[in-house]
């Protein structure tokens, strides 16, 4: 029998029962700030009361993604993480599974708003196979997509275009810093004779090496 939204994964009376309290995380790349817009207000539009953002690259590793840490860290036994789709929650199939288990054992339930998931709704070896397929999906897509991105850049090179960002700095400076290092002064003291933070000097200093 499938579980309502107020019973727990498991039936234990030492857990608390699932509520309907939605706690939304979303994320996005840098450029697309619509589709952030359009992700909160779907979350909000389902009941979220809190919802934790990123506007990251999806091939940065979840431990980097601000909003998630902290939308994991905050969440409380007993309530309901909300996203719009099961790779949110990482880059890889492993990552997925293993958030998605943490989250479970914590008597946390988790609910993708594209329908293909739901753990307040779904026995756990439902959710465990659901997880693993949709997991599986979303990876392939991902490998995908690097590739065609990896294919781009190649033939971008090929017609002389070069990537990353310009440098801030001139040929002239990079010696300078250089040689003021040499001497011992430190990054602050040559930031301020430069007009830069001693983070920027240190910077220059490990590219030259």
């Amino acid at each position: 029998m499938p579980l309502t939204p107020t019973q727990t994964l498991e039936s234990p009376s030492n857990k608390i029962p699932l509520q309907n309290v939605l706690i939304g995380y979303c994320r996005t790349s840098t450029s697309h700030s619509q589709d952030l817009e359009r992700q909160i207000r779907q979350l909000k539009e389902v009941g979220c009361t809190k919802i934790y953002t990123d506007q990251i690259s999806s091939l940065t590793d979840y431990q980097d993604r601000e909003g998630l840490s902290k939308c994991l860290e905050d969440l409380k036994e007993g309530q309901v993480l909300a996203i719009s789709e099961l790779s949110r929650l990482g880059r890889s199939l492993v990552e997925m599974i293993v958030q998605v288990n943490n989250l479970l054992e914590r008597n946390i339930g988790v609910k993708t708003l594209d329908g293909r998931l739901d753990t307040t709704s779904m026995p756990p070896e439902i959710v465990k196979l659901v997880v693993a397929v949709i997991g599986y999906a979303a990876e392939i897509e991902l490998q995908t997509l690097k590739s065609r991105c990896e294919s781009g850049r190649a033939v971008a090179r090929s017609r002389g275009v070069k990537f990353g960002r310009k440098r801030s700095y001139t040929p002239q400076q990079a010696a300078t810093i250089l040689e003021m290092r040499k001497h011992g002064h430190g990054y602050g003291t040559i930031g301020k004779s430069l007009g830069m933070t001693a983070t920027k000097v240190r910077n220059i200093i490990l590219r030259a090496a």
